[in-house]
């Protein structure tokens, strides 16, 4: 991390310093916005609008914080600039889910994939304010003061919503293996 600070206080070429933002955070970028979205081609479309505004504001970044944390919170404040939007509130499609599974036997794969899916159903069933921390720091392993530096919020607020949220994720997962 710290080579890339040097490469860009030496940078002269925004678009090679571009890509290689892009490369490091590009999938990390879109797993955050389709949290927020739940639509795959919705968040690929705002993850480049993103990284075009990353491009834009290159000149006046001034390295007080990592460029990850100056990437995340250009990422939240345009998710939340989406949902204000006309477009989201009157054209935006029903919720889809995102399959995550990681082994390699098949039995195995099968029960991973059911429990990753219920339990991403069930953070997507959050509220946005739930659903935004519990993602920044399971998903993303941030730690509690980073997701409150990067979203703007008190950290006591972040310590209460993640609490709430695990709450509601447990009443959620709890309603749901009862209802089977």
């Amino acid at each position: 991390m710290e080579e890339f600070v040097l490469k860009w206080s030496q940078a002269k070429d925004e678009e090679s310093l571009l890509d290689e933002i892009m490369s490091l955070y590009g999938q990390d970028i879109l797993q955050l916005v389709y949290s927020y979205v739940k639509d795959p081609v919705v968040a690929e479309d705002l993850t480049q609008e993103i990284f075009i505004k990353c491009y834009k504001a290159l000149p006046a970044y001034n390295q007080q914080s990592n460029v990850r944390t100056w990437l995340w919170r250009i990422a939240i404040n345009h998710c939340k600039d989406y949902w204000k939007s006309w477009y989201f509130r009157k054209v935006s499609p029903a919720d889809r889910q995102q399959d995550w599974t990681s082994t390699d036997n098949v039995e195995e794969a099968v029960i991973q994939h059911d429990e990753d899916r219920q339990l991403a159903a069930a953070v997507m069933e959050l509220p946005v304010q739930y659903r935004e921390v519990i993602y920044l720091h399971y998903f993303q392993e941030m730690k509690l003061q980073e997701i409150s530096e990067i979203t703007g919020i008190k950290l006591g607020t972040v310590k209460t919503r993640m609490r709430q949220a695990k709450r509601m994720l447990k009443t959620y997962l709890e309603e749901s293996t009862d209802g089977r």
